[in-house]
């Protein structure tokens, strides 16, 4: 995956194809969302998550679930396809097109209403993916998804968010994910790479720690930065997660991403997706070099 002027130009909000850039100019002012601003950023900024329960209908969450397996099963036989996140958990970045519901995900009133809320009207979608535990899948360290940006450490401002869509109903033996609310803003030398606190932080964490059981359908919305972990899986399920990225304008996660779409599917995409994507555009997909690597955790919590 490369960098190039293309790059810069595609987080500036332009669309990549393989001969020219095109400009995408933003959307009319949509109309004012039902969903409370100062409750979102009260959320976002306060605890660091927020979820809508109920937003999607069970059906549809069944045949994200079904993607997902297909996808899984076609990642794990290619080399770095899945990336491992500890014993029996794997990561696999996907192409939007891939999932069915993929719009559907992107254009959900609660999940625009979240992006413009926190990131501003010009947010960019960097990020498509899942995460399993399987069982066996052990606690992994407490750790944040990648270092604090000098806008959060200095500015006290998120400019990213994780949307987070589980394809099952989770249950306390499943290996929930665990977070420790209003920790997005910890910051410390002691961090290593600047995403793994010390040992000696875990109390603070523990006596914060909230589980997350949600069912089929829920969503959350939660900055990257604040401290979590997957916990051990003990039951005889598997735990598939699907993630959305999403950055403000000068965000730099896309650099760790590769959005693809194939020529087929930009003309079918409407216009109010395309201009809150950072993508190029293929006449065949290409395998994802999945860059996002996280060596902390490879290994299980000690």
């Amino acid at each position: 995956m490369s960098h190039n002027g293309q790059d810069l130009q595609a987080s500036m909000g332009m669309a990549r194809t393989s001969s020219e850039s095109t400009i995408r100019t933003p959307s009319q002012a949509a109309p004012q969302s039902r969903y409370d601003t100062a409750s979102i950023m009260g959320g976002i900024y306060g605890d660091g998550i927020i979820a809508l329960k109920g937003a999607f209908e069970r059906g549809w969450v069944q045949r994200v679930g079904e993607d997902i397996e297909t996808l899984f099963q076609e990642a794990i036989k290619r080399p770095s396809g899945a990336l491992g996140r500890g014993p029996n958990r794997y990561y696999v970045e996907i192409h939007p097109e891939r999932l069915r519901g993929f719009v559907d995900l992107v254009t959900h009133p609660w999940v625009v209403a979240v992006c413009e809320a926190v990131l501003g009207p010009d947010y960019k979608i960097v990020e498509l993916g899942f995460d399993i535990p399987f069982p066996g899948a052990q606690n992994q360290p407490w750790h944040r998804d990648f270092p604090s940006p000098v806008e959060t450490v200095k500015g006290r401002r998120l400019n990213s968010l994780a949307f987070n869509l589980t394809t099952v109903d989770v249950t306390e033996d499943m290996g929930p994910f665990e977070i420790a609310p209003g920790t997005q803003w910890d910051d410390s030398p002691e961090f290593e790479n600047g995403m793994f606190p010390p040992k000696s932080f875990s109390p603070r964490y523990l006596e914060r720690a909230q589980r997350r059981m949600p069912k089929m359908g829920d969503i959350s919305a939660r900055s990257a930065l604040t401290i979590h972990r997957g916990t051990a899986n003990h039951s005889d399920k598997s735990r598939p997660t699907l993630v959305l990225g999403v950055d403000a304008p000068d965000a730099r996660n896309a650099e760790r991403h590769d959005l693809q779409i194939s020529r087929r599917y930009f003309e079918m995409l409407p216009e109010q997706v395309l201009q809150h994507l950072i993508y190029r555009v293929v006449d065949d997909l290409e395998e994802i070099e999945q860059a996002h690597t996280i060596e902390g955790l490879k290994m299980a919590d000690s």
